[in-house]
């Protein structure tokens, strides 16, 4: 079937159009989109009414493989990582360690139900035992779960970087089941770790300089050279040998916790960017899909998903969360919130494009799996959390992320500078104002100026100054202690 470019862009613009327009009805009832958007991909592709042929896996691999780059980046950006630094260490362990026990002992179990070898059932395992930010926060927000006892940020922070150790393992199995590689698999391992971490750190801290000291005149060219060090930062960190994703990972956390130019719309930029991935790359993936194979690992598939839910997601939580004394109620919460979805589904096309013996098999039962647990397992988060009694009154779940201002602008004040004020004649991004403070409008003579990093504040300028309180806003601006001279 070929198409000329107008057809192209009109079946592109109603996929997306149908997408955001069925994400909107059905968030309020708490489903992820990711069901809608590879339900879109299954309804056009061969075995549906679009009969739309695809089964390029090559294509495949490298769509999800350039979506989860940004997935992930921003996943790394979406972290308050003052909010989840109480958390960090249970959140990291869960996330490295917690996704290998998870893998092991699912992997072990899905070689005695499905007819394969036990390095194709530990390859499953691995395939699956990464937990899906963006299904498990859809339900959260959309229900408006505002946990107790920092569970919201314990489990975004794990399900945001417990994919790349996913990743790891799972091109570790490919790799042993091939015999493709001749490194040792704990060198491997501890490779893509280190050269992961450490190049990610250091590129996300150059950026974040470069941000702040780079006055770029055109706000629209910032989110283009983050793309570009997200670039250049993925492909570095493969060559050498470490996880680009960890390292766009890593990079993200320290952008989006870093005091750079234009930072809400930066973040609301790849808040978008980040759902256009996931619409292309769900679809794509949904295009793979054959639902007439779904029905034959269906039983297989159910048994496989309940173990994962009942037996190796808890004892990887409760095997790593009882040496820090959590008690039993948040642990069993945890081990619930375990959903698989996303990234679980891209993996698989690895298995797909290595053309193993049992490649279909393990997409199909991966996808099922998914399906399974975002559905059925995503559907009673609430109740479980109202069982628990692990929901507040105080907490808000909105309080997790980096771009939440709800609380930002509770005051709004007008401040006319003084000669002898200390920020005249500095640049904006260098009062490295704390985040709960923006200044929102100058007022200079009878001129009203957009502030901007580079805006310059001279003496009887007037600004208008938002805060969490008139105290905080004066603070910061009539006792500003100077960082540098220009």
């Amino acid at each position: 079937m070929s198409f000329d470019l107008n057809t192209v862009l009109i079946f592109g613009g109603l996929i997306l159009l149908i997408s955001v327009l069925s994400s909107k009805l059905l968030y309020r009832v708490g489903v992820p989109t990711l069901i809608i958007f590879l339900s879109l991909g299954m309804l056009v592709g061969s075995e549906g009414i679009g009969g739309i042929q695809f089964e390029d896996y090559n294509i495949a691999e490298m769509v999800a493989s350039f979506g989860l780059i940004f997935i992930i980046f921003f996943g790394g950006m979406g972290i308050n990582w003052k909010t989840a630094r109480p958390i960090a260490v249970k959140a990291s362990l869960l996330s490295s360690i917690g996704v290998v026990i998870t893998a092991l002992t699912l992997g072990v179990f899905a070689s005695f139900i499905l007819p394969i070898t036990i390095l194709e059932g530990l390859l499953l395992g691995a395939i699956v035992s990464s937990t899906d930010a963006a299904a498990i926060f859809s339900i959260l927000r959309s229900r408006n779960l505002n946990l107790k006892h920092n569970l919201a940020p314990m489990l975004e922070m794990e399900s945001a970087s417990n994919d790349p150790f996913a990743f790891m393992l799972t091109i570790i199995f490919v790799s042993a089941i091939n015999l493709t590689n001749d490194v040792p698999i704990g060198l491997m391992l501890l490779q893509q770790v280190v050269f992961g971490l450490g190049l990610g750190a250091i590129i996300g801290l150059v950026g974040s300089f470069l941000l702040k000291k780079i006055a770029i005149e055109i706000d629209g060219l910032y989110p283009i050279l983050i793309i570009a060090i997200v670039f250049i930062l993925f492909s570095l960190s493969q060559i050498i040998g470490g996880n680009g994703y960890l390292a766009v990972f890593v990079a993200g956390i320290i952008l989006g916790n870093s005091a750079i130019p234009n930072k809400y719309s930066i973040v609301r930029f790849f808040d978008g960017l980040s759902w256009l991935m996931q619409i292309i790359l769900f679809y794509t993936l949904g295009l793979l899909v054959f639902p007439s194979q779904l029905l034959p690992v269906a039983l297989s598939g159910l048994v496989i998903a309940l173990f994962l839910i009942f037996v190796a997601r808890p004892i990887a939580v409760f095997g790593i969360l009882s040496f820090f004394k959590v008690p039993v109620k948040q642990q069993l919460f945890i081990s619930w919130v375990g959903l698989r979805g996303a990234a679980s589904v891209v993996f698989a096309t690895y298995a797909l494009k290595a053309e193993l013996d049992s490649s279909n098999l393990i997409f199909n039962t991966v996808f099922f799996i998914a399906l399974f647990s975002v559905l059925i397992q995503g559907s009673f988060i609430p109740l479980v959390a109202k069982k628990l009694n692990l929901i507040g009154d105080e907490e808000n779940v909105m309080k997790t992320f980096t771009d939440y201002v709800e609380d930002t602008y509770d005051t709004l004040i007008e401040i006319e500078l003084k000669k002898d004020s200390p920020v005249v004649e500095k640049h904006i991004m260098d009062l490295k104002l704390p985040e709960n403070v923006l200044i929102i409008m100058i007022k200079r003579q009878n001129k009203v100026i957009t502030p901007r990093g580079s805006t310059v504040l001279h003496p009887g300028d007037k600004l208008v100054v938002s805060g969490e309180s008139r105290h905080v806003i004066e603070e910061c601006i009539n006792h500003y202690k100077p960082v540098k001279n220009h």
